[in-house]
């Protein structure tokens, strides 16, 4: 129950607005109305007597919160079916008790979700009392199933509870998320569930309540004790001590781990989204120490995955801290715990995904380290793991996406080793997860933006390899999908946000092709969609630079069609976009980047417009700054190095100094590695300094392979 301090107000005066049953609202006689199907009666019996036997602490007793005064006991609650005196009219006795409760509970199973007097219950009470709150607490089965094709007879909520209701009481069909205690053993259990649902009632935090009741078990533990000491002659009752202090000791032990799980689970999820890194750290750090105290090799397996859990809370926390060593040893030490989980339990699809996302991250430590090899070890290990959990449960839709996402990541990490054929044979399997996935849940936002990436990564691993047209089919599909989604979908800002840069990927790689006015025609709707932005949100960096980045790509080919006086407007005002950036902050390196590329366009159409002078200061001040730059991908780096040196040259050609210019050309040539795989561009821009330095047979050979796959130079 993630929401349990901000329920409703119950004894406020209703206004017009909730419905035309509010002018009569009987008095308050319950404290909450517990609704539950037969079949579940025992369980049922369990939580009417555990809520109407529950004493509120003292401490809290008493205290005013948003849902009123806190009183000592839940009493009395009304079980449906069970205190009904006979009646004719039992639709009658059961409204006036609905609208005389606080709360309604509602006990969820799978038996409880078919059945019509419970369904009919929470309609009835949404509808009466639509400021009311109801409470579920599932006992078996699994929320929202009915969702999933196979599972259906999982489904454990009622309809009326998958649904909001409206302030008037009338459903409509957006779906609801109940405030929910999980019953279920391999859940909240029990006891911790049952306070959820206490904590729920009351308006105070669940971590309070733990706490209070704690202290209230340990003083009468205390007195248990001091009772005992008094009465050590008999051995009878030392004997029937010991074993109740065992048995205290065990369900003080399972409290406490339950309270971990808290403190890994809700509290966290309330936490992360402030991003106070010290917080969050204090409570994987407490978590720890708890089981730091503990026999690890005597631990449960829930104990060790809440261990493990910690230890990934805490190896997160370095990450963000920049502290890569403390990080990869959590990781590595949590790693260690869930692959215990699946040594004991191989085939259990859930202690795979957790040993998978420990996989994960160890991975993403290795890339961002440069180590590729370490990375791409993890990510086929991931793979594999995610294969299994679907080969396990093929209908459990969260273990196919982890298949689309080590696909996803295995592409990646092949692609930065440049082996682009191996990445486009993930991306593509990443993709067709996904599509399958998409087309199975249309209006799953999360589902299609994914299958909006994935062709986009496919699209630039195809244009490494050199397959523009298949590069251009898929960056065509994704424009069509994005379209779509911005036509009929409600996030609006974010799909235009995410077509800017596809709609310049197509630009360029028409650009590639040689298709100059189609190229100009994808980057100008690259650059309207940034500038439709833009306004929303002047203050929005990202909008700013890929609306930069766009013009400055127009006026790249601009240019190459000879359209020197738009190329020169397109760059004053991307330059222009760049330098209100750099203002901000000047270490960010793609901002430094765009700069660069602003000195670049600059210098080529001063050269082109004749300012030779201009041009060559200008082409000085790039080489400069790309030189200065220190880029993750030293590879990349070195060809732009090479493009600078290569601008430099064909300047002092353009003037006369063909000795100078000749200096440029080799330092460029010398400065690109060997022993790679190129990018068509790439190839292009060793082929372009070959044959300025008279290495025209070289440069032949490079062309001739670049006209094979369609690829023109037009810069």
């Amino acid at each position: 129950m993630p929401r349990v301090a901000r329920l409703p107000e119950w004894d406020r005066v209703r206004g017009d607005e909730a419905g035309p049953r509010t002018a009569n609202v009987p008095p308050l006689k319950y404290y909450a109305f517990l609704s539950y199907s037969h079949a579940d009666a025992a369980t049922a019996d369990w939580l009417h007597g555990a809520l109407e036997r529950f004493r509120t602490p003292g401490a809290l007793a008493g205290r005013l919160t948003q849902n009123g005064v806190i009183p000592r006991r839940l009493t009395p609650i009304f079980r449906d079916r069970h205190e009904l005196p006979a009646s004719q009219d039992l639709g009658r006795e059961i409204q006036d008790a609905l609208d005389s409760s606080r709360f309604l509970i509602v006990l969820c199973s799978p038996a409880a979700a078919t059945s019509r007097w419970v369904n009919a219950e929470i309609d009835m009470f949404k509808r009466h009392r639509p400021d009311g709150c109801v409470l579920a607490a599932i006992m078996s089965g699994e929320p929202f199933a009915s969702e999933i094709p196979g599972r259906e007879a999982e489904e454990c909520l009622p309809p009326a509870l998958r649904h909001k209701y409206d302030r008037r009481g009338r459903p409509t069909a957006r779906p609801a998320e109940p405030l929910a205690a999980d019953l279920r053993d391999h859940r909240d259990g029990k006891r911790l569930g049952l306070l959820k649902l206490i904590a729920g009632m009351l308006g105070v935090g669940l971590d309070e309540l733990v706490q209070r009741e704690t202290l209230r078990r340990q003083r009468r533990l205390a007195i248990v004790a001091a009772a005992s000491i008094a009465g050590m002659a008999v051995t009878s009752t030392l004997a029937i001590f010991a074993l109740d202090s065992r048995d205290e000791a065990r369900d003080q032990r399972r409290e406490a781990e339950g309270l971990v799980g808290f403190m890994l689970g809700d509290l966290r999820e309330k936490l992360e989204p402030v991003g106070r890194l010290d917080a969050l750290d204090a409570v994987g750090s407490h978590a720890l120490a708890y089981f730091q105290k503990q026999d690890k090799s005597s631990l449960s397996d829930a104990a060790l995955a809440q261990r493990s859990r910690a230890l990934s809370l805490l190896a997160e926390i370095a990450t963000l801290r920049g502290d890569f060593d403390g990080a990869l040893r959590r990781y590595n030490e949590a790693m260690a715990g869930t692959a215990e989980m699946v040594r004991r339990s191989p085939n259990d699809p859930q202690r795979l995904f957790d040993h998978a996302q420990n996989l994960f991250y160890v991975s993403d430590i290795a890339r961002r380290r440069g180590q590729m090899a370490h990375a791409e070890t993890a990510l086929r290990e991931y793979k594999r793991l995610a294969d299994q959990m679907v080969a396990i449960d093929p209908d459990n839709l969260k273990w196919r996406m982890e298949t689309q996402y080590a696909s996803a990541n295995l592409g990646i990490a092949l692609f930065e080793q440049r082996r682009f054929p191996e990445a486009s044979r993930q991306f593509q399997d990443a993709l067709n997860t996904i599509e399958q996935l998409a087309a199975a849940e249309p209006k799953n936002s999360e589902y299609q933006k994914s299958v909006a990436e994935s062709l986009a990564w496919l699209a630039d691993s195809q244009r490494a390899e050199g397959r523009l047209d298949e590069a251009i089919g898929q960056r065509e599909r994704q424009v069509a999908l994005l379209n779509r989604l911005m036509v009929g979908g409600t996030a609006d800002v974010e799909y235009k946000q995410k077509a800017i840069p596809a709609y310049q990927a197509l630009g360029r790689l028409f650009a590639s092709k040689g298709d100059l006015d189609q190229a100009i025609e994808q980057l100008r709707l690259a650059v309207n969609h940034a500038e439709q932005l833009i306004p929303t949100e002047p203050g929005n960096t990202k909008w700013r630079e890929l609306a930069a980045s766009a013009r400055l790509f127009l006026a790249e080919s601009l240019l190459a069609k000879r359209q020197t006086d738009e190329a020169a407007s397109q760059t004053r005002a991307g330059c222009d976009l760049v330098n209100r950036l750099i203002v901000r902050d000047r270490s960010v390196v793609s901002w430094r980047g765009l700069a660069r590329s602003c000195l670049t366009m600059r210098a080529r159409i001063a050269l082109a417009a004749g300012a030779n002078s201009e041009a060559l200061s200008l082409a000085d001040r790039a080489l400069t700054a790309a030189q200065s730059a220190k880029w993750t991908d030293n590879v990349d780096q070195r060809y732009t190095i090479a493009g600078a040196y290569r601008l430099v040259g064909d300047i002092q050609r353009q003037i006369g100094d063909q000795g100078a210019a000749r200096s440029a050309w080799l330092a460029g040539l010398a400065i690109l590695p060997r022993g790679i795989r190129e990018k068509p561009p790439e190839t292009s821009e060793r082929a372009e300094l070959l044959q300025r330095v008279g290495r025209t047979e070289e440069a032949k050979q490079l062309r001739t392979s670049l006209e094979t796959i369609g690829y023109r130079r037009t810069s």
